[in-house]
């Protein structure tokens, strides 16, 4: 009787399983669901302390400066995933399984610096997070770390116009001043002035 109980359990099993493995979706277009994303989340955030624990690197001091440059880097590795300012993913971040988080978020904010850095340096497997440990410095990723961090800080509170570019290198149109060219007889100008 008992192995009668057994082997009716194992075929349950075998044929629960058989039946997912049969109708599962591995599609990423789906949003993922509650409990699916609570579980991911859980062990992808005991991943990330574990290895930052593991560390033994000392981060130097934040900036301004850090910040800035963190944030030129960020428009160049990050931003087409992760959007420009970093708290409005991209079509390709949105398309992702999981999606691309806000890096202003309480989610990604709660995380330590430590844990930041280590996730920019590692990247998270399975997620279409890179690791930039084998083409960014040290330093370079924690200027990242720390631009991340800044997310968390009201928007009004940053400037925009740098987002993007790297620092000292804005367009040049945002430093200069516009002008209307008035032509009066078709041939030359009559007036150049500045747009109001």
């Amino acid at each position: 009787m008992r192995r009668l109980i057994v082997a009716l359990i194992i075929i349950a099993i075998i044929i629960a399983v058989a039946y997912w493995v049969l109708t599962a979706d591995i599609s990423a277009l789906p949003q993922p669901g509650r409990l699916e994303t609570r579980v991911a989340a859980h062990f992808r955030n005991w991943y990330i302390s574990r290895g930052a624990g593991r560390l033994s690197i000392k981060p130097p001091v934040y900036s301004a400066s850090e910040v800035s440059q963190g944030e030129g880097l960020f428009g160049m590795a990050c931003a087409s995933c992760h959007g420009k300012d970093g708290r409005h993913p991209t079509n390709i971040g949105k398309s992702m399984y999981p999606r691309v988080p806000d890096l202003g978020s309480r989610e990604v904010q709660k995380l330590s610096n430590t844990e930041l850095f280590w996730v920019v340096k590692n990247g998270v497997r399975l997620s279409g997070m890179p690791g930039f440990g084998n083409t960014l410095s040290n330093d370079n990723i924690w200027q990242l770390t720390f631009y991340v961090r800044s997310l968390g800080e009201s928007p009004k509170s940053k400037p925009s116009s740098r987002i993007g570019y790297p620092p000292g290198r804005r367009p040049l149109l945002q430093k200069t001043p516009r002008f209307v060219l008035t032509v009066t007889d078709g041939r030359r100008p009559a007036a150049l002035r500045p747009l109001p």
